[in-house]
């Protein structure tokens, strides 16, 4: 059984087969525990169930990411079992792989990636050019997170598995 985490943006989403729940949290790393435990719990789920962790490695809140990547890599430790990163993109990417994702960031530009551009950051005039070059256009309709156990599973199957770093895509405000 495969435990999805996902703390890059609002609140924590967790993902355990074809179960979700979102749970609002201002203070994802206070919330976290308890809510994987909960969601465990409500499922009927013992943590030495799991096979893997899923964790979603960004875009997005370059505090949220680290956090839920900390918590999955001690989680995942601790069980002996392996921990995937999954970034938004291959969660897009999955169900529409011509398409064009891009993910308004918030703070003026958009995170872009296709089978044709690597992961990057674009103005909202190179975003309108380049997405003409894909047949469709995601990122502005939320993605389906079921997906990200599908990848988990391919990567683990496959032996993809890479070390799980956050994705930035541009310094944070501590670097700049």
């Amino acid at each position: 059984m495969i435990l999805v985490i996902n703390s890059s943006g609002n609140g924590i989403d967790l993902l355990l087969d074809d179960k979700f729940a979102h749970f609002d949290a201002i203070k994802q790393a206070i919330v976290l525990p308890t809510a994987v435990n909960d969601f465990m719990t409500q499922n009927n789920v013992k943590m030495s169930d799991l096979t893997a962790i899923g964790v979603i490695v960004g875009p997005g809140s370059f505090t949220g990411i680290r956090m839920g990547i900390a918590y999955a890599k001690g989680l995942a430790i601790g069980l002996n079992i392996p921990v995937v990163g999954v970034n938004l993109f291959e969660l897009y990417l999955y169900d529409n792989p011509d398409a064009f994702v891009a993910i308004d960031s918030g703070r003026g530009d958009f995170f872009v990636a296709s089978n044709k551009h690597e992961p990057c950051t674009m103005t909202i005039d190179e975003v309108e050019t380049e997405q003409m070059k894909c047949p469709t256009t995601v990122g502005h309709k939320p993605y389906n997170l079921v997906f990200a156990k599908n990848i988990v599973e391919n990567k683990i199957k496959n032996n993809k598995i890479e070390p799980v770093i956050p994705m930035y895509l541009r310094p944070s405000y501590a670097e700049k």
